[in-house]
């Protein structure tokens, strides 16, 4: 009997549930480059170079731990062009009796498996994706019956599960998180940057099939220097460990005009595709502040982002069911603006965020959140919109991650089930962070007037546009309250002004 074993491109681990169920003497291993899965939304080049680099390593790994391995690369003239039809292809082939495969991440690949395994000549065995920290049962228990659905309390039970950071069973160092001591404003300098990779030849070969293929797509293909096999992934985590997460918990929240990365681990790409494993990265973190080298709230909060966070959106994402991304609870219907896209905005934050992303395939959580996330929900622009373009423009983009982080957190548009208040802001919260309203065309301190801060205006007609709906909320009532106390001349002035500049905005004018 033999079988055949599918590979995805963001499974990339020796630990995949289908390879440990199945026999490197007598299964073949699938794995392919298919134009289906490469462009049914039009990904970063950096992206699709990534993982195309980092799935022909894992195969030739593959091979040397004695698996059979039927790779197909984006060119081959046989290619089926799609994950289906390379399995379909390979079974005629091999004459195989039965396919494995561990679930994808997201609904659309899930409901292609399946469409093939009722079509399939031979049976087909679907697995649990078991590299993660929590079980799609564990999550669906801990959801049961709970009114508010709080990534807080889920981390707490994560803590106690793993023991991560735990005193017995109290958390280290006396409270389960250390958000306050992690909100400085940027530093004067950074000294030191994510570890770089040279591309080497088999990364070459992949820069200019991409290059031939998807020329056309968003963003910049080199310079490329993504760690694209597992040794350099550990490389690039333990250069992280030691070099940047000491002062990480600081300033993870700052921006800076000429630091693209600041301390942050740009690993998250790595993890996503299946190089490192979260429970290993964490246990790195853990194991640098027992050590003496990280203080606890460097440590916590970024154990923070992936023991609870990344797991937490995880749940959600197959909790809440495929329609999950095109939830609009606000009903915002805006068109995605060109700036998007060009970087060609007065605005120095969302210019600067725009032409980083185009660059580099990354923007670290607070870019995405408080300014290209927060204009968007601000201007009222379609959340499914912004949902796409988060997902074209980042290495790290795949829906059951990003999809919650957007239509969520960052866009408000599943009504509050993840957050319990929309993340909007004045451009006064941009200023203290960073330090791109510095040169900016718009003055932060001006609330009206031609030079006002388009945020500025923005923030207070979202709120009088959706007082109904927020008015009520705990954690906003003081925003209402200082409104209200405003001078009514002045309240007038701003939504005529927050008006005008949304009709420019419809209109393509630049602003």
């Amino acid at each position: 009997m033999s079988r055949l074993v599918l590979v995805l491109g963001d499974q990339l681990s020796p630990d995949l549930t289908a390879l440990q169920k199945a026999d490197r003497e007598t299964d073949t291993v699938v794995m392919a480059e298919v134009m289906a899965e490469a462009s049914y939304v039009a990904h970063h080049p950096k992206k699709i170079a990534f993982l195309f680099a980092a799935m022909r390593k894992f195969a030739d790994a593959l091979r040397k731990d004695g698996w059979t391995v039927a790779y197909t690369p984006l060119d081959d003239p046989d290619n089926a062009g799609s994950i289906d039809g390379e399995l379909m292809r390979r079974l005629d082939e091999t004459g195989a009796d039965e396919v494995l495969y561990t679930q994808p991440g997201e609904w659309r690949l899930i409901r292609v498996l399946e469409d093939f395994a009722s079509a399939a000549p031979v049976k087909v065995r679907r697995f649990e994706d078991r590299r993660f920290i929590c079980t799609h049962a564990e999550f669906e228990q801990w959801a049961e019956g709970r009114k508010a659905l709080r990534m807080e309390y889920f981390y707490r039970e994560m803590r106690r599960k793993t023991g991560l950071l735990m005193e017995g069973d109290k958390p280290a160092g006396g409270a389960w998180n250390f958000d306050k001591e992690n909100r400085k404003p940027p530093p004067h300098g950074v000294d030191t940057a994510p570890m770089q990779f040279t591309p080497d030849e088999t990364v070459d070969k992949v820069l200019d099939l991409v290059d031939a293929k998807f020329a056309q797509n968003f963003g910049a293909l080199r310079p490329f220097w993504f760690a694209t096999a597992r040794g350099q992934a550990r490389r690039a985590l333990a250069h992280f460990i030691t070099h940047a997460l000491p002062r990480f918990g600081d300033f993870q929240d700052a921006m800076l005009r000429d630091e693209k990365f600041l301390y942050h681990a740009v690993i998250s790409v790595y993890l996503n595709a299946g190089l490192l494993d979260p429970l290993e990265v964490c246990r790195a973190a853990e194991d640098a502040w027992k050590a003496g080298d990280v203080p606890i709230n460097a440590a916590e909060g970024f154990i923070r982002q992936i023991l609870g966070w990344r797991e937490y959106v995880r749940g959600i994402y197959f909790l809440e069911g495929e329609d999950y991304p095109r939830r609009n609870a606000l009903n915002h219907q805006r068109k995605l603006p060109d700036f998007y896209w060009s970087a060609e905005t007065d605005m120095a934050c969302v210019a600067h965020a725009v032409s980083q992303t185009r660059d580099e395939a990354y923007a670290h959580h607070i870019q995405r959140l408080m300014i290209t996330g927060n204009f968007a929900l601000l201007a009222g622009v379609n959340p499914h919109a912004v949902h796409e373009w988060y997902l074209e423009v980042y290495a790290d983009a795949y829906e059951w991650v990003e999809a919650p982080n957007t239509v969520g957190m960052s866009q408000f548009a599943d009504g509050g089930l993840l957050g319990s208040k929309p993340y909007v802001s004045s451009g006064s919260y941009i200023d203290r962070m960073s330090d791109y309203c510095k040169d900016c065309r718009y003055k932060v301190k001006d609330k009206t007037g031609p030079d006002a801060c388009p945020f500025n205006l923005l923030y207070w007609q979202f709120l009088d546009r959706h007082r109904e709906r927020f008015e009520g909320n705990h954690r906003m009532g003081n925003m209402y309250r200082t409104w209200d106390r405003m001078d009514a001349d002045h309240r007038k002035t701003v939504l005529a002004e927050a008006e005008d500049l949304l009709d420019r905005l419809s209109k393509g004018d630049r602003i």
